[in-house]
């Protein structure tokens, strides 16, 4: 089975050990991976912020990037669902029809892809750690993904894996949303942060870089003990 990595531009630039994890964790699992040197961003950035001719000028790069992979495996459910769910939205072009379905139905969040598609839960794997999910928006709404994280932990050796309270409440991030309303943002991180501390977990664990990082950062400013772990990781 041959997998192409797609790592999105947050992961490569501030948790590039995660796309590294990723990696590992698809050699394990008897993948063949290889990342393409080419890709760059998905265009969900643009998108979101409203200039559409420039989120499909980098789709339709993508899918040119990608058009010969066997699957496409992305540690974001985020830049998962741009490339599923809105790059049909986007690229209208009828000639693109057919690579673009190609590609959307071949791409997938990492452990939807370990879960669902190689049939893989159990990687041998072990953390003695009590950690809790947060189940990121994209990857929940978007693309139903609810358990598949939850059951590859369930197989690591030592790990104790406690819900918090609304875990599928939004962390705040939302990309240019926590730098366009930042009260906001604020006041519900802080929720978030208060339902990880309920738990008593030392670890909030999630599939999203993006929403790693504001709930680390605030979990860091207001001293709280969890620390935050992407699942490859």
């Amino acid at each position: 089975m041959k997998v192409s990595l797609f790592i999105p531009c947050l992961t490569d630039q501030f948790f590039p050990q995660v796309g590294i994890n990723l990696y590992k964790v698809l050699k394990k699992a008897g993948a063949e991976v290889n990342y393409p040197s080419e890709q760059t961003c998905c265009g969900q950035p643009a998108f979101n912020s409203g200039y559409h001719a420039e989120a499909i000028e980098l789709a339709q790069r993508f899918l040119k990037v990608f058009r010969n992979s066997e699957y496409i495996v992305a540690p974001s459910g985020s830049c998962t669902s741009m490339v599923k769910m809105f790059y049909p939205e986007i690229l209208e072009d009828p000639g693109l029809h057919e690579l673009l379905h190609d590609i959307t139905t071949k791409t997938y969040e990492f452990s939807d892809f370990l879960v669902n598609v190689m049939g893989i839960k159990d990687l041998g794997v072990h953390f003695p750690h009590k950690v809790t999910y947060h189940d990121a928006c994209h990857l929940l709404r978007e693309l139903k993904v609810k358990d598949p994280p939850r059951d590859l932990m369930r197989y690591v050796r030592g790990l104790e894996l406690v819900e918090m309270e609304q875990s599928e409440t939004c962390c705040g991030f939302g990309g240019t949303f926590s730098v366009k309303y930042p009260d906001i943002s604020t006041a519900m991180v802080e929720d978030k942060a208060a339902a990880i501390a309920q738990t008593g977990a030392e670890y909030v664990v999630a599939n999203d870089s993006s929403c790693l990082m504001q709930i680390g950062g605030y979990l860091s400013r207001k001293g709280y003990t969890a620390k935050p772990l992407h699942l490859a990781d």
